[in-house]
């Protein structure tokens, strides 16, 4: 598993103003990350704010994913919402197709999908909510791949991806503690979240070098990564971001 962990690269949720209301330091960390995944309207972001987001990332040469949730301002798409299998496969489209737009105004495309929040937790406990997405995605463009949580049973997700023609990008979250099923903690629960930066960058090179995370009774959990989650709206994001991107080069 070491050598499949040697490239991992750092994503990041950004876009995610609206209106007036400011979200993040995107100006700052953009230059930093690799990927940014784009908010598209629905949980955040607005027309004008997506414009500038594509405009951003292409200024500092940054992989655009597409950031879809459930269309839940209000609760910034952390609360889960019943929908059918249709409407989840419409409401993806409908917000890559916007994001699109704007990155061919730009001459630049989106290349991943995201989900957020609430939509993406669904995704890793609904096989069939998972399904609808892959469904989304290959209806527009197979070359679009699907960023998902890394879990210990990843084949099965990338079985069933295959057969959608779509790839996967394996996601870990460098602040987030783990269960020992490889789910994250609750949000909900007070140690859900890691706030020392020197463990997070502990965990983060001992990924790196040994390919493996500790769940929060100290279990070793092998996981494919792709690519780290970075938060870029805490108080001292871009500090924390650059020092992530030593570890990581």
């Amino acid at each position: 598993m070491q050598g499949d962990n040697m490239n991992i690269r750092l994503n990041c949720d950004m876009g995610e103003s609206f209106g007036i209301w400011k979200m993040g330091k995107d100006e700052e960390i953009m230059p930093y990350v690799s990927l940014a995944n784009l908010a598209c309207g629905f949980h955040a972001s607005d027309p004008i704010t997506m414009n500038r987001s594509v405009e951003l990332a292409k200024k500092y040469n940054v992989t655009i994913g597409a950031h879809p949730g459930y269309q839940d301002l209000v609760g910034f798409g952390r609360r889960s919402m019943l929908c059918s299998l249709e409407e989840i496969k419409s409401i993806v489209l409908y917000q890559l197709g916007a994001l699109s737009a704007f990155c061919k105004l730009h001459n630049t495309t989106v290349s991943y999908v995201k989900p957020h929040g609430a939509l993406y937790n669904d995704m890793m406990r609904d096989e069939n909510i998972f399904k609808a997405i892959l469904s989304a995605i290959a209806s527009y463009d197979k070359n679009i791949k699907l960023m998902i949580l890394s879990t210990p049973n990843y084949e099965a997700y990338d079985h069933t991806a295959m057969l959608y023609g779509v790839s996967l990008l394996y996601e870990v979250f460098a602040d987030r503690n783990y269960n020992d099923d490889g789910t994250l903690v609750s949000r909900v629960l007070p140690n859900a979240t890691i706030h020392d930066e020197l463990e997070v960058m502990e965990r983060i090179k001992n990924l790196k070098e040994r390919g493996y995370l500790e769940s929060i009774s100290n279990q070793k959990l092998f996981l494919k990564a792709d690519t780290v989650c970075v938060h870029g709206d805490g108080e001292n994001a871009l500090e924390f971001i650059k020092a992530l991107q030593k570890v990581l080069n």
